[in-house]
C-alpha cells in the first residue's frame, strides 16, 4: 500500500512516518526545514499557498492520503477539495485528523463520535465543513480521526512548557475545563492499527479517562521536577467546561488505549 502524509515534516506527521514507513510505502510533504528533506526522494516540497497538488499525486500515486498539513483556511479548503476530487475520482482513501474543536460550543458532557458537531471558533467551522463534505461520501472513502490535546516527550507543548518555566512567565491552564489528551506515539499506532483493520468511520483517538486542564499540566510539571511553575489561571465560568472526546462506538482495543497517567509519564523528560 501506497501512503501520502501531507505534512510530514510537522510534529504529528514526523511520528506518523516513523510509525508506517517500516510496514508500507510513505512518501510526504514538506514546506518547512528543507534543508532536512530536500535530498529525501520519499519526500516532496509543497506549498499550500501556492501550489495544487496534482504533481504529488502523479508522482506518489498514493492509495491512502493522511493529512497533517497547516495553513491560511482559504488555502487548506482549495487543497482539500482538490484531495477528495482525488479520492472519489481513483477510489482511493483519506484519513482526516480533526480535533476536539468541532465541538468546542458544546460545554456540558463529553462529546461522542456520532454526536452533532458545533464550534463557536473559527478554526472549529473550518474543521466542520471538511467534516462535512467527507461524511456525504460512502463510508470506505474516509475516516474522520478526532485528536484532543496531543502531548509528548518532543510535543510542541510540553516544550511551552519547559520555555515558560525557562523564562519565568505564566503557563496558560484552565482550572474548570476538563479534557483528555495523548500522546503522538500512541495516536501513531492507532492510526497503524486503522489502516491495518480497515476500519471505517468517525474515531475519537484520545485517553479513555478524562481530567481538569491544569491537574493535568500540573502532574506534567512534577513528573518533570519542574518546581513552583507559574500558573496564569483563566477562568470563562465557575463550572465545569467539557472539551473531552470520549469512544462509544468505534472503541479500539485496550491495548490500543491510552489513560491520562500513560500521557504524563510520556511527558517525562527529565
Amino acid at each position: 500500500m501506497k501512503i501520502l502524509i501531507l505534512g510530514a515534516s510537522g510534529f504529528l506527521g514526523q511520528t506518523l512516518y516513523k510509525e508506517l514507513n517500516p510496514y508500507f510505502d510513505v512518501f510526504g510533504t514538506y514546506f518547512s526545514s528543507k534543508e532536512n528533506y530536500v535530498n529525501n526522494q520519499r519526500f516532496y516540497a509543497w506549498d499550500v499557498e501556492t501550489e495544487g497538488l496534482e504533481h504529488v499525486f502523479q508522482k506518489t500515486r498514493p492509495d491512502l492520503i493522511i493529512t497533517c498539513f497547516k495553513g491560511p483556511f482559504s488555502a487548506q479548503l482549495e487543497a482539500y477539495n482538490q484531495i477528495i476530487n482525488h479520492v472519489v475520482r481513483y477510489r482511493k482513501k483519506l484519513l482526516f485528523i480533526s480535533t476536539s474543536n468541532v465541538f468546542d460550543a458544546f460545554t456540558n458532557y463529553p462529546s461522542y463520535e456520532y454526536d452533532k458537531t458545533l464550534s463557536g471558533s473559527i478554526y472549529g467551522k473550518f474543521l466542520i465543513k471538511i467534516e462535512n463534505s467527507l461524511l456525504r461520501l460512502p463510508n470506505e472513502f474516509y475516516n474522520i480521526l478526532r485528536l484532543p490535546m496531543v502531548f509528548g516527550k518532543f510535543s510542541p507543548r510540553l516544550k511551552d512548557i519547559f520555555d515558560a518555566d525557562r523564562d519565568r512567565v505564566p503557563i496558560d491552564v484552565f482550572p474548570k475545563v476538563v479534557i483528555n489528551a495523548t500522546t503522538a506515539e500512541k495516536f501513531s499506532q492507532q492510526v497503524h492499527y486503522i489502516i491495518n483493520q480497515n476500519l471505517q468511520g468517525v474515531f475519537h483517538l484520545g485517553s479513555t479517562d478524562l481530567i481538569h486542564h491544569k491537574d493535568l499540566i500540573e502532574d506534567i510539571c512534577d513528573i518533570n521536577e519542574i518546581h513552583n511553575p507559574i500558573f496564569k489561571n483563566n477562568y470563562e465560568s465557575n463550572q465545569d467546561r467539557y472539551l473531552a472526546l470520549l469512544s462509544k462506538y468505534n472503541p479500539l482495543p485496550e491495548h490500543k488505549s491510552i489513560s491520562i497517567d500513560d500521557v504524563v509519564k510520556a511527558c517525562k523528560v527529565i
